[in-house]
C-alpha cells in the first residue's frame, strides 16, 4: 500500500492574525508561509512522488505551488473532504474570544463530542478525512503501484485526525498531537497496519531551545518570527486551540 505525506499548510494571514479561518475566502500564505513553501520543493528533492491532493483552500493550494513548478509532470488534484474543519458560526472569529467559549473545554478534552455552532462535529471531520486517504491508498496503489508514494496538503486539525488514527488513537487524544506550518508528517500504510514514519517535521528545532536563549536570539535577529499571536506549538499554557490544527496559529 502507498506511503503518504502530510503537509500543513504555510503559515497565513489568518494565523499572523490570531483569527479561525475555517473556510473563509481570501486567506493566503503571508510573507513565512510563502517563505515555508518555497522550501518545501528542496526538503522533497529525491523524493518520488505519483501525485498531489490538497485541499481546495488557497493557502494549501499556495503551499504546493513551488513543488508543483519544480516538477512540471506532476499532477494536482483537489478533494474536499481534506479541507479545513467547517467551524460553523465561530468561522472568522478570534481564537482569543473563542477560548473564553465554554465549549472550547470540550474540544481539548472531549472532541469526539464536539459539533460547533452551525458547523460540523470533528468526528465528522475526522471520518471524511479518513475515508478520503483510504480511497486515494487504494487509487495510488491502482495506478502507480503498492510502493508509490503521494502527497496530501491540507490542515492541523485533518493531520491531527489522520494521525490518531493510524495510531489507533480515540479522537479524544488528538489533542496531543502538534504539527506546525507547513510540517512533513509520513504515514506508510500496509495491510496490516499503518506505520508513523514523520511527525510534523519542519527541520527546525527553535522551539526546543530554552526561553532565555531563545529570547536572547530574538532579539539579535530580525523580528520577523515576533508576529505570531501564539507560539506554532499551542498556547503558553500548552494547550491547542481550534483552527490551524486545533492548536497551531
Amino acid at each position: 500500500m502507498p506511503t503518504l505525506i502530510l503537509v500543513r499548510h504555510g503559515r497565513s494571514t489568518a494565523n499572523t492574525a490570531g483569527l479561525l479561518a475555517g473556510w473563509t475566502p481570501g486567506v493566503t500564505l503571508d510573507e513565512r508561509g510563502t517563505d515555508q513553501a518555497a522550501t518545501l520543493p528542496g526538503r522533497l528533492d529525491g523524493v518520488p512522488l505519483a501525485t498531489v491532493v490538497s485541499s481546495p483552500l488557497e493557502r494549501c493550494r499556495q503551499t504546493v505551488a513551488p513543488l508543483l513548478a519544480a516538477r512540471p509532470g506532476l499532477t494536482l488534484h483537489t478533494d474536499e473532504r481534506v479541507g479545513e474543519a467547517h467551524y460553523g458560526e465561530w468561522t472568522g472569529r478570534k481564537l482569543s474570544e473563542l477560548n473564553q467559549e465554554p465549549l472550547m473545554a470540550a474540544v481539548q478534552q472531549h472532541p469526539s463530542a464536539v459539533a460547533f455552532p452551525g458547523g460540523e462535529s470533528m468526528r465528522a471531520m475526522a471520518t471524511r478525512a479518513a475515508e478520503a486517504v483510504r480511497e486515494w491508498n487504494a487509487r495510488v496503489a491502482d495506478e502507480h503501484g503498492a510502493d508509490a508514494t503521494y502527497l496530501v496538503c491540507s490542515h492541523g486539525d485533518i493531520i491531527k485526525a489522520l494521525v490518531a488514527d493510524a495510531l489507533g488513537l480515540h479522537l479524544d487524544l488528538f489533542q496531543r498531537v502538534s504539527v506546525e506550518p507547513c510540517s512533513v508528517t509520513v504515514i506508510r500504510y500496509t495491510p496490516v497496519r499503518p506505520f508513523l514514519v514523520r511527525l510534523g517535521d519542519t527541520g527546525d528545532f527553535a522551539s526546543l531551545v530554552p526561553r532565555e536563549d531563545a529570547e536572547h536570539a530574538e532579539h539579535a535577529e530580525h523580528a520577523e518570527h515576533a508576529e505570531d499571536p501564539v507560539a506554532d506549538t499551542g498556547g503558553a499554557d500548552g494547550t491547542a486551540t481550534v483552527g490551524g490544527g486545533a492548536g497551531a496559529p
